[in-house]
């Protein structure tokens, strides 16, 4: 089968973002008192905003099972304060599972988290709790910025992260590492800040002993990697020079995927990445629409790209397509082996 590892809900019925903008609104009254999560949308509604969009995609591109969170862009963790992302995160995650709910067997849950910058990590693990025990999601987004753009919080690496890791640790769910909106203008959020916080982290990575601390911990990082496989001499000779420890150690927990929009991309992505550590992805309907000029398909249709690496075997691309996800995400090995799948 095949398992896309980085789906958004980028077709979301409208009253999702009504309910932010008028959250929003509030925010804006003195005294105003916070807006729970009050959407109102019916099933019928969430079938007309995923049939003829991500499901006809995904159906026609022979992808079996998607790997599904809320609009990355959208988390905007930046906005009102820690009540106001706790009540956002809510309201999208809830209707996450509600999609899986209704496609069980074409969707499994990842989470956001009710990140607020500075505002620590005790709510994300109510929330990754919540989401996991009880609504079966398979794993969660973990944004390296809060402050959308500005990288006010601690890296990545620093203890104050801690609490988030050691639940993801006991849950056994994978973060995948995703940034959201960019409130810098010095920074496209799709173009600049995606890739910037895919590269900032690795480089994180590099110098810490995360993994040391929690070698069971699984983080993913999408796009490719960011500038990662491009430089990965410069990443080799940084480790070296700085006493760290050789790449293949932290490639015992850092995975990348495949939301990486041209054949030369893909080929360097392979070459350069063990096959066990790349996961295929698309992020349909994502950063990059549109028909590429020069293919003449989608420049999002990633499998076309794998399918034509030249030097991977059949037994390499069974991982890619579908064994190192059920390996990065046990939760969705259990969820798939409950279908029969």
């Amino acid at each position: 089968m095949i398992i896309d590892c980085h789906g958004h809900y980028t077709t979301a019925p409208k009253a999702l973002n009504d309910y932010r903008a008028r959250q929003v609104a509030l925010l804006a009254e003195p005294g105003a008192p916070a807006l729970s999560p009050d959407v109102r949308i019916s099933d019928d509604e969430i079938r007309a905003s995923l049939e003829p969009n991500q499901l006809a995609t995904q159906r026609l591109r022979g992808v079996d099972m998607t790997i599904f969170s809320p609009t990355a862009g959208a988390m905007a963790h930046h906005v009102g304060n820690a009540v106001t992302s706790r009540h956002w995160t809510q309201a999208c995650n809830d209707l996450i599972h509600r999609v899986t709910r209704l496609y069980p067997h074409e969707f499994a849950a990842v989470c956001q988290l009710p990140q607020s910058p500075r505002s620590g990590m005790a709510q994300c693990v109510v929330e990754l709790e919540r989401c996991v025990n009880e609504l079966g999601f398979v794993g969660c987004n973990v944004n390296p910025d809060p402050s959308d753009g500005y990288w006010t919080d601690p890296p990545m690496t620093d203890r104050y992260w801690y609490p988030l890791y050691e639940k993801m640790v006991e849950l056994d769910v994978p973060g995948m590492v995703h940034v959201s909106c960019s409130c810098n203008p010095n920074f496209h959020h799709t173009g600049a800040h995606y890739l910037n916080g895919d590269t900032a982290a690795f480089m994180q990575f590099v110098l810490s002993d995360l993994f040391k601390d929690f070698p069971t911990l699984r983080l993913v990082i999408p796009h490719g990697g960011g500038a990662v496989p491009y430089h990965w001499g410069r990443y080799r000779g940084l480790a070296q020079q700085l006493n760290r420890p050789p790449m293949e150690e932290l490639l015992r927990n850092v995975f990348f995927d495949t939301c990486v929009y041209h054949q030369p991309g893909i080929d360097l992505l392979l070459k350069v990445i063990p096959a066990d550590n790349v996961l295929f992805a698309s992020e349909i309907f994502g950063a990059v629409k549109g028909v590429d000029p020069q293919t003449g398909f989608n420049f999002d249709d990633t499998r076309r790209y794998v399918d034509a690496v030249q030097g991977v075997c059949d037994a390499e691309r069974h991982k890619l397509f579908e064994q190192n996800a059920r390996r990065v995400y046990p939760r969705l090995d259990a969820l798939l082996r409950g279908q029969g799948r």
